[in-house]
Parts: C-alpha cells; sequence; structure tokens
C-alpha cells in the first residue's frame, strides 16, 4: 500500500492522477535527477562585506563588547522555559566596560522542568496495552518543549480494509480497533484508523486516530489524534498533522505541519499546553512559531515566539514570555530583530513587577548599518542608560536552518498519499476565496502581549 509505506516515493515514480497533483509538484519535478529521483540541493547564503557565501549573514569587522538580547534559540530545540534562571539573569544584558555595573532585583524564575508535576507526568497512565491481536497502545502523556514529531516518530500505518473488532485481555482491560473510508466532493477521500482500550474497572482509558485526506485538487493531510486519562484523573490530549496544498494566490506547492499537546494534573492545580505550527512554501518562504502556557499551583507562565523568512533574504524573529504569581509578582522578557541584507535592527525589554506594583524594565536596542558600525543604546528605570555607536559584526540567520528541501525529504508518507480516480471530463472545483491580506509592518502582537 503506497499511502502507508514508510519507504521514500520518488517523485520521477508517482503518478499525476489530476491537474492539481501536477501543478503541486510541479515546482518538486524541477529538482530530479537523471534517474527521476528527487535531487534537492540545499542551497544557503551568507555575505561577508558584500559577497554571497553560505547559510548566515556576516558583516565582518573588529569585534567588541555589546550589548546583547537576551533570547534563546528560535528553533523546535529551544528550552527557554527550562533556561530560564540563566537566561534572564537582568544584569547580563549589558557589558561593563561601558556602563556601571546595577544589581536589580532579581526576577524569579520559570518553574523548574524537575518540579513534581512534570515529573509526575511520566507517569501519568499505566500501560495499558492489549496482547494477541490488538492494537499496541502508545499511551504516555506528551512532553514538554519537544517541538513537531517527525513521520518516522509517529509510525502511521493504516490498514487497507474495513475492520471492526474488539478484545478483552488477562488483565480485564478492553480494546477496541475500527477502520473505514468517507468520501465526498471533488474527489475527497478520508481513510482512517481509530483504536482505544481501558482498563478493567475503567478508571483509566486510551484513544488514538490515524488519518490520510486527499482531493482532486492535490491537497493531502497526514494526522494523529491522541488522548487519555488515569485512575487519579490525570488527564492529556495531543494531536499533529501535516499537510500539503497548493496556495490559490502563488501556484506554489506548499506543505505546513503542526501539533497541540497540553496535559492537565487530577490532584493539583498543574497543567501545561502548546501550540507549534511551521509553513513552508517552494521558494523558501518560511514561518515558524509556538504559544506556550503553562501552571503549576499559584505560578503561571506563557511564551510565544515567530520566525518570518521571505525566502528573498528578509527575516524577522520575536520571542516574548512572563510568568506571574497569585502573590503579585510578575516579570518577563521580550525581544524582536528584522534584518536584510546585513541591514537591520534589534530591540526589547526585560522587565518585572512586585507584589506592591514597583515596576523596574530595561529597554534596550541595536541598529545595524551594515558597514560593520553598530548603534547601540538602552535605558532602565533605576537611571542607567548607553548610547554608543561600536564596531561590530552583524550576525543573524537569513535562511531557516530547516528549510523546504528538508521537510520535503522528511514527509514521504504525506507525498506518497494517493487520491482517488478522477472520472474523464471531471475537474477539481477550485475555491481561491477573498483576496490575501496586505503584509503589515507592525510589531508581532504577541510581542505587546506582556507588561
Amino acid at each position: 500500500m503506497v499511502a502507508s509505506s514508510r519507504g521514500f516515493a520518488p517523485f520521477g515514480l508517482v503518478r499525476l492522477r489530476s491537474g492539481g497533483d501536477a501543478a503541486i509538484l510541479a515546482s518538486l519535478h524541477r529538482h530530479r535527477d537523471g534517474n527521476g529521483f528527487l535531487d534537492l540541493p540545499r542551497k544557503k547564503r551568507r555575505f561577508i562585506l558584500g559577497e554571497c557565501s553560505r547559510r548566515r549573514v556576516v558583516v565582518q569587522c573588529c569585534s567588541s563588547d555589546s550589548v546583547v538580547p537576551i533570547r534563546g534559540s528560535t528553533g523546535g530545540s529551544r528550552k527557554s522555559v527550562d533556561k530560564c534562571s540563566e537566561d534572564w539573569r537582568f544584569d547580563s544584558i549589558i557589558t561593563p566596560n561601558y556602563r556601571p555595573r546595577i544589581q536589580a532585583s532579581p526576577a524569579l524564575p520559570f518553574p523548574s522542568p524537575q518540579s513534581r508535576f512534570v515529573s509526575k507526568q511520566e507517569k501519568f497512565f499505566p500501560r495499558c496495552t492489549p496482547r494477541n491481536s490488538g492494537p499496541q497502545s502508545r499511551d504516555s502523556p506528551p512532553k514538554r518543549d519537544t517541538g513537531i514529531a517527525s513521520e518516522k516518530d509517529w509510525g502511521i500505518s493504516l490498514l487497507n480494509d474495513n475492520v471492526n473488532e474488539s478484545g478483552t485481555n488477562e488483565d480485564g482491560s478492553t480494546w477496541y480497533r475500527e477502520s473505514g473510508e468517507d468520501l465526498g466532493e471533488n474527489g475527497f477521500r478520508c481513510r482512517w484508523t481509530r483504536m482505544g482500550g481501558q482498563s478493567h474497572d475503567g478508571t483509566s482509558e486510551w484513544k488514538e486516530t490515524w488519518w490520510e485526506k486527499s482531493d482532486w485538487t492535490g491537497y493531502k493531510e497526514l494526522g494523529v489524534e491522541k488522548s487519555g486519562r488515569n485512575a487519579e484523573g490525570d488527564s492529556w490530549w495531543e494531536t499533529w498533522r501535516e499537510v500539503l496544498h497548493q496556495d490559490e494566490w502563488s501556484n506554489l506547492a506548499r506543505i505546513e505541519r503542526s501539533a497541540q499537546k497540553q496535559a492537565k494534573s487530577g490532584t493539583e492545580n498543574a497543567g501545561w499546553y502548546e501550540n507549534w505550527w511551521e509553513k513552508y512554501d517552494a521558494k523558501g518562504w518560511t514561518e515558524k512559531g509556538a504559544h506556550k502556557y503553562g501552571r503549576l499551583n499559584e505560578q503561571s507562565w506563557w511564551e510565544k515566539w515567530g520566525e518570518h523568512y521571505d525566502g528573498r533574504g528578509s527575516v524577522l524573529k520575536w520571542t516574548d514570555k512572563w510568568a506571574e504569581t497569585e502573590l503579585g509578582t510578575k516579570w518577563g522578557d521580550k525581544w524582536e530583530e528584522k534584518f536584510f541584507a546585513g541591514i537591520g535592527s534589534r530591540q526589547g525589554e526585560t522587565w518585572h513587577v512586585s507584589p506592591g506594583g514597583e515596576r523596574w524594565s530595561r529597554t534596550w536596542g541595536e541598529e545595524h548599518f551594515g558597514n560593520g558600525k553598530v548603534h547601540k543604546y538602552g535605558k532602565s528605570t533605576t537611571g542607567e542608560s548607553w548610547d554608543i555607536v561600536v564596531d561590530e559584526e552583524t550576525y543573524y540567520e537569513a535562511e531557516p536552518h530547516y528549510g523546504w528541501a528538508d521537510v520535503v525529504g522528511n514527509s514521504t508518507q504525506l507525498l506518497s498519499i494517493q487520491p482517488i480516480e478522477r472520472p474523464p471530463g471531471v475537474y477539481p472545483n477550485l475555491d481561491f476565496g477573498p483576496s490575501p491580506p496586505l503584509p503589515a509592518d507592525d510589531e508581532p502582537p504577541a510581542a505587546q502581549s506582556s507588561q
């Protein structure tokens, strides 16, 4: 079965069933080698005083101590919440060679990942794995800050035939498994498999659904949804999706990946939620981001971040994270950077509010002129300030470390989904919808959400 195969399906061997498929994969076929197999070069760029090289943008000049924005990596591997005790030090923003060292009130760290709730989530559910012919459950809660899993991590394998079966295990737990196919207009088809089980007394339960969708426009989707609970009242839910479609206005193939995860304790006021997304098109346009929330008894925390690459060298990155306690203490940090062709800016703010309402903040900014000169400025509520121009190299990522070529190479199961045959003379109904909104040169909304 091609649609559920884990092997690589070369584009040169994919049978095109509709005009939609042909259009959506047109850009991919241009990268085939002589044997018809996919060959996507990973081309990166770097600017060194105007010369084009690979991957990163650097304007080379003498380096000096600088105002350093507090920020973590913006990729899927970021662990900003877990490392906040290191990354959120108020006294680490400015180097001491051009300002007096001022010790601000220390910010409270985010909860450690080794807190009672997080360590406990590893034990959320007793194994409820059916034996013999029953489905093999992966009844474990999702983990925080793990981003978007790959196709191989999920191991989705849909059944060829309609199935409706159930059974009881030796320990008294029960299981079920069913599969089917739904058809709709415009050649829509959804193949799905559902499975689940529960303990003998019904206090613990797990469910899991796999699906693949397609239609005559070239739309393809692969997805998973999981949920569960245990006898203590702990519960969790997770969904994952991967989508291939053709952008209505640019006619470019686009792949989008997303994941939502949440877990909640049944014995204490603790839980967390995360929403991750990635979007790519065949010309290098890329968007990535995440929204996160967590709570552990009297303390709550939030984090939002985003990355946007236009495929022509312009990049925007931002992060906003903040936390608060029930006693009224609040603290946070946010930053933003915009660059193009070695010229751009960075700016940010770190702040803290005491239970009595006393507010401390430090704002900072950088202007990079592309000629080895950087203007740095900032001030704080304690009276410190700086405004200088230094000789310093400019560094930023002009292209995502994981881009179009990478996502295509890791989405073979999605790309191998085959739509149903389109009868001769029948054409897909294309709905272009409203015109896309004009881009706004405003600060990301999430950057304004904290204090």
